[in-house]
C-alpha cells in the first residue's frame, strides 16, 4: 500500500477492494495540476534533450548558479579537495624523482627542490601554505629546482582561476534576487466583485520590507486550454489580462499592500464568466511582479498563480491600513481575509444583453435635409414650403389692419382676381394664369398696404405675384435666384384692369 502511494502520489486515494468489505471508499478529489506553484516555481520539467545537454556545459557558470545549494556545496568542496590532492601529488612526485625523499635533509651539503619535504603529508602542507599564502617559512622552494619554479607558477594561475570561479559562483548564489522575492506577498485567493459599478477580478500584493521595489510592474497571464477554428488544440494557451497597461496603473508604488484590479469588459477573456460557469471552468491566472531591488540594483521577479477554485465570487478584501499617531500601520494578519458583498451572479455579457432588451427604444426623428432634392420631388417640396400657411399672413390679420372702405375693396378685388385666373387671362410677359395648367410657382401671396400716393387719405392696395419658370432646376434656382417680376394687376372680368376701378383710383394711377 505504501509503495502504491509513493508511485501514484499522495493526491490519490486507494480504493479498498477486499472481499470482506461491502462498500468502496469514494476517491478523494484529485489535486489541481498547476502550471506555476503558489511559491512561484514553474512546474515544468525538460526531458529527452538528447544531444542538447552539451549546451549546459558551454554555459557552466550559469549551470552552477542554477543548481540547488546542496549540489553547489558538494561541487565546491570536491573542486578544492581534488585540486589540493593533485597539486600536492605533483610536488611529491618532483621530490621523489629528484631523490629528496630518501636523503631527507640529513646531508647539509645537499640542496633539495623544496626544503623540509620528506613525504606526501609534508608535500601537501607545502601546497596549502603556498596556495593560501600562509608562508610559515619552514618549507620553501629553492633556486636549484627549475621544474619546481614552473609548477609554482602554474599553481598560482590555476588557484586564482578556481578561486574566482567558485567564489564568484557562491557569491552570486547567495546574492540572488530570488530571496528578495520571498518577502513579496500575494493574497491566497482572488476575488470577483464590483468596483465603481464595474465587475472586476482583484487580488492583493504586499511588500514586507521597508526597502522599496524600484520601477515595480505587474503583469497577468491567463493559461487555459482552447481549440482554434482550424481544429488545432492548444493545451496551455497564454492570454494577457489587462491590469492597467493602457492607463499606467500596472506601474506600482509598492510601499503598502495594493489591490490589483482587472476590469471585466468585452475585451476581457472573462466577458462571459458568471458565478455558475466558474464552477465548470478550468483555468489558471499567473501573476508576475517585476522590479529592481533598491539595495542591490538587481532585477527581481516574484510569481504566483490562482486556479478557478481560488477565485471567490462576490467577495472583497478586508482593509489592512490604519492611521496611528504619526504613521500608517499595516496589519498583515488581515492580508488574506475577505468578506462577502452583494454581487450579481451574471456575467458582463448577460448583463449587457439584459440592459439592451429592457431599455426603451427612442422615437424615430425625421431627418432634416440640409438642401432640397433636385428634380420634380424637389420642386414639389419647394412649392409646398412656399404655399405653407406658416409663410403666409392670415387674411383676417391683414383685413383688420386696413380701413373699413379698403377692406371692402380688398375683398371685392380678391374675388375678381381668382375669377380672372380661372378665365385664363394672359399676364404681361406671356405667362398663362389658368388654374388648370398653372406653371407658376407662387412664392408669396401678400396683401399689403403700400402708401404709394395719397389722395384724399385712400392708400392704394397692391397684390404681388412672383412668376417663376417651372422648367428651371431647383439647384440652379438656389444658386442663381432671378429677381422676382412683380406685376401689379387688378382683378377684372375682361378688358383693361383700370376700367373697373373707381374714378378716384384711376386718377391716382394716372398721376403715378
Amino acid at each position: 500500500m505504501a509503495a502504491i502511494r509513493r508511485k501514484l502520489g499522495e493526491d490519490y486515494q486507494v480504493v479498498n477492494t477486499s472481499r470482506g468489505g461491502t462498500s468502496l471508499c469514494a476517491p478523494a478529489k484529485r489535486k489541481r495540476q498547476r502550471f506555476v506553484e503558489k511559491n512561484g516555481r514553474c512546474n515544468v520539467q525538460h526531458g529527452n534533450l538528447g544531444g542538447e545537454t552539451s549546451r549546459y556545459i558551454s554555459d557552466l557558470f550559469t549551470t552552477l548558479v542554477d543548481l540547488k545549494w546542496r549540489w553547489n556545496l558538494l561541487i565546491f568542496i570536491l573542486t578544492y579537495t581534488v585540486a589540493w590532492l593533485v597539486m600536492a601529488s605533483m610536488w611529491w612526485l618532483i621530490a621523489y624523482i629528484r631523490g629528496d625523499l630518501s636523503r631527507g635533509g640529513h646531508d647539509a651539503s645537499y640542496t633539495p627542490c623544496v626544503a623540509n619535504v620528506y613525504n606526501f603529508p609534508s608535500a601537501f602542507l607545502f601546497f596549502i601554505e603556498t596556495e593560501a599564502t600562509i608562508g610559515y617559512g619552514y618549507r620553501y622552494i629553492t633556486e636549484k629546482c627549475p621544474e619546481g619554479i614552473i609548477l609554482f607558477l602554474f599553481q598560482s594561475l590555476l588557484g586564482s582561476i578556481v578561486d574566482a570561479f567558485l567564489i564568484g559562483c557562491m557569491f552570486i548564489k547567495m546574492s540572488q534576487p530570488k530571496k528578495r522575492a520571498e518577502t513579496l506577498m500575494f493574497s491566497q485567493d482572488a476575488v470577483v466583485s464590483q468596483r465603481d459599478g464595474k465587475l472586476c477580478l482583484m487580488f492583493r500584493v504586499g511588500n514586507l520590507r521597508n526597502s522599496h521595489m524600484v520601477s515595480a510592474q505587474i503583469r497577468c497571464k491567463l493559461i487555459k486550454s482552447r481549440q482554434t477554428p482550424e481544429g488545432e488544440f492548444l493545451p496551455l494557451d497564454q492570454c494577457e489580462l489587462d491590469v492597467g497597461f493602457g492607463t499606467g496603473t500596472d506601474q506600482l508604488f509598492l510601499v503598502s499592500p495594493l489591490t490589483i484590479c482587472h476590469e471585466i469588459n468585452s475585451k476581457s477573456p472573462f466577458f462571459d464568466l458568471s458565478q455558475r460557469s466558474l464552477m465548470n471552468e478550468q483555468f489558471e491566472i499567473v501573476v508576475i511582479l517585476e522590479g529592481i531591488v533598491e539595495t542591490t540594483g538587481m532585477t527581481c521577479q516574484a510569481r504566483t498563480s490562482y486556479t478557478e477554485d481560488e477565485v471567490l465570487w462576490g467577495h472583497r478584501f478586508l482593509p489592512v491600513m490604519s492611521l496611528e499617531e504619526g504613521f500608517f500601520r499595516v496589519d498583515y494578519s488581515q492580508f488574506h481575509n475577505t468578506f462577502e458583498v452583494p454581487t450579481p451572479p451574471y456575467s458582463v455579457k448577460e448583463q449587457e444583453e439584459k440592459s439592451s432588451l429592457t431599455s426603451p427604444n427612442p422615437l424615430p426623428v425625421a431627418p432634416t435635409p440640409s438642401s432640397p432634392p433636385v428634380g420634380n420631388g424637389g420642386r414639389g417640396a419647394r412649392r409646398g414650403r412656399l404655399l405653407s400657411a406658416d409663410n403666409v399672413e392670415p387674411a383676417e390679420d391683414q383685413a383688420t389692419r386696413l380701413p373699413s372702405k379698403l377692406q371692402r375693396m380688398s375683398s371685392t378685388r380678391d374675388e375678381q382676381l381668382w375669377r380672372g385666373m380661372k378665365s385664363a387671362v394672359p399676364l404681361p410677359g406671356g405667362k398663362a394664369s389658368s388654374t388648370g395648367d398653372l406653371p407658376l410657382s407662387i412664392q408669396r401671396l401678400r396683401s399689403s398696404s403700400i402708401p404709394a400716393a395719397r389722395q384724399g387719405g385712400r392708400p392704394e392696395e397692391q397684390i404681388q405675384l412672383l412668376s417663376l419658370d417651372g422648367d428651371t432646376e431647383e439647384a440652379e434656382l438656389e444658386r442663381h435666384r432671378p429677381p422676382p417680376a412683380i406685376n401689379t394687376i387688378s382683378a377684372c372680368a375682361g378688358g383693361r384692369p383700370e376700367d373697373n376701378l373707381p374714378a378716384k383710383l384711376r386718377r391716382m394711377n394716372a398721376d403715378r
